[in-house]
């Protein structure tokens, strides 16, 4: 394994990790400003919507601010569908650098999260693709894309499950 695939491999492991650990400053200082966050809705069995400016999405920010905005929301309890927040655990396998000598740099990896709430534990799964610039000694997410592969969704979806 190479030095950068493992640097990626340590982001997406610290990204997930604030996430379960509710850091959510720690979270969104992982975005870049301009960063878009995709979860496409499928336009067929095996099509999801490729743009979601033409299509329906369960999540779409276009830039880091709608984030901002939902994390505001929870902070100040001003989102009944996730109050109590669920706890979580993100796992992530499969990573894989597209083209590695290019920036910015393109990621894709397969994930799980288990989530429990209410005594209820369930999970979502499915693959993720990223886009990274550097930024320092680290990276930021320019693009987070999510397919969610679920059938069923038997839980509000939000974020953090993903």
């Amino acid at each position: 394994m190479s030095d950068l695939h493992h640097r990626v491999e340590q982001f997406l492991y610290a990204h997930a990790e604030a996430c379960d650990r509710q850091d959510w400053d720690a979270y969104i200082d992982t975005f870049d400003e301009s960063a878009e966050f995709h979860l496409p809705q499928w336009d067929s069995e095996h099509v999801p919507v490729a743009d979601p400016r033409q299509g329906m999405s369960m999540i779409y920010y276009p830039n880091r601010q709608g984030l901002e905005d939902r994390v505001f929301r929870l902070r100040t309890g001003k989102s009944a569908a996730s109050n109590p927040m669920p706890r979580t655990l993100h796992m992530i396998s499969n990573v894989t650098l597209i083209n590695p000598n290019q920036l910015p740099l393109e990621v894709k990896f397969k994930w799980v999260t288990h989530f429990q709430r209410f005594g209820v534990s369930e999970y979502f799964f499915g693959e993720a693709s990223y886009r990274l610039k550097s930024h320092g000694e680290g990276w930021r997410i320019l693009r987070k894309h999510v397919l969610l592969l679920n059938d069923k969704i038997n839980a509000v979806l939000d974020f953090y499950h993903v």
